[in-house]
């Protein structure tokens, strides 16, 4: 692909561009900074990664609006174009070059489907594939080999489901998901009565849905409750090894990085961001546009907007002065110690 078909296609999401015809080279593929090639695009964020463009390979780059980037990379002969979004327009970029491998509309002789199971059209079921009674399949949904769907599941448009994930029953899966390898969507809650004996088991009867354009990392689990939903709202993004308990409700465009756990009945507003490792206890609610940094426990509730870190977590702000004063401990303690000598003199 020629830069400038690059550009042309790209143009709505292009602040301010350059190609000329002595900066048009063809492009093969795309990579990052550090380990871009000739023929290959890459991107920089900001002048923290100015040094980059003196020592890159990349024949081309998107760069932020910046003139002494801009400058640098002509002078180096470098094509380029300008965007207020840089890695937003990377990403866009990866998509001409890149199409993620999905197979043929077809149903492998080897899937064990349902006599009653509604299937759309244009649906790919691949080797092994087990769907069961009272199922409905829309459209393009496509479901990667071994995949396992437990009966009244219902799953929506153009959806994939990636190998060996399990659906269990009446998961309710909208439209433009993504579900991949080992996740399990509406495996049982953790509920158990404590008794003299030891624990008596209540049995889970609500379901999980999720919204369109929700999608589910590897090895991640969703459970369902004892009653009522466990709901993932739209466009919400779950990183690997996530679990979700029964009777949450997360909202919607929220970002839960990999090995988030959320115990039963927590509630999550919108766009909330949880790095990795958060622990989030029963019925916590967080409100609208926070951010947890990794590794918080969080065992109370969460205004909206706000930003909090460490176990138990606090405001981010206090956490750092709590952690810069944390490091100067051993100093402290012997001043204290010096102190506490001359006072016993």
């Amino acid at each position: 692909m020629k830069f400038s078909d690059l550009i042309s296609q790209l143009s709505p999401q292009v602040h301010s561009f350059t190609a000329h015809p002595d900066r048009n080279p063809e492009l093969y593929d795309i990579m990052s900074i550090d380990q871009a090639s000739v023929n290959t695009l890459s991107y920089i964020e900001g002048e923290k990664f100015a040094k980059m463009v003196s020592v890159t390979n990349a024949s081309a780059l998107i760069l932020p609006l910046d003139s002494s980037l801009q400058q640098l990379a002509t002078e180096r002969g470098i094509a380029w174009l300008a965007t207020p979004y840089p890695r937003l327009t990377f990403a866009q970029a990866i998509g001409l070059f890149y199409q993620p491998f999905l197979p043929s509309a077809k149903i492998h002789p080897s899937a064990v489907i349902a006599e009653d199971v509604s299937l759309g059209q244009n649906v790919s079921i691949g080797a092994n594939v087990v769907i069961e009674k009272g199922c409905s399949i829309e459209d393009n949904v496509c479901i990667f080999p071994n995949v396992v769907i437990y009966p009244q599941v219902k799953i929506g448009k153009s959806t994939v489901i990636h190998a060996n994930a399990t659906i269990e029953e009446r998961s309710q899966i909208g439209a433009n998901c993504v579900i991949h390898s080992g996740a399990v969507i509406g495996g049982e809650g953790f509920g158990f009565v404590p008794i003299p004996e030891g624990w008596y088991k209540m049995e889970q009867s609500g379901y999980v849905v999720l919204e369109d354009g929700v999608e589910i990392g590897c090895n991640s689990t969703v459970d369902r409750p004892a009653v009522g939903i466990t709901r993932i709202g739209k466009n919400t993004k779950l990183d690997n090894l996530v679990h979700i308990g029964h009777n949450g409700d997360i909202g919607e465009n929220c970002a839960l990085a990999a090995q988030v756990g959320l115990a039963g009945g927590v509630k999550l507003g919108n766009r909330v961001i949880l790095a990795g490792q958060v622990g989030v206890a029963n019925q916590v609610q967080i409100g609208d546009n926070s951010i947890a940094s990794a590794q918080t426990g969080i065992h109370n509730d969460v205004k909206s907007g706000e930003t909090v870190s460490g176990s138990p977590a606090v405001a981010n702000k206090l956490y750092l002065k709590v952690s810069a004063i944390y490091k100067k401990l051993p100093e402290l303690y012997k001043t204290v110690k010096d102190l506490q000598k001359k006072l016993n003199e």
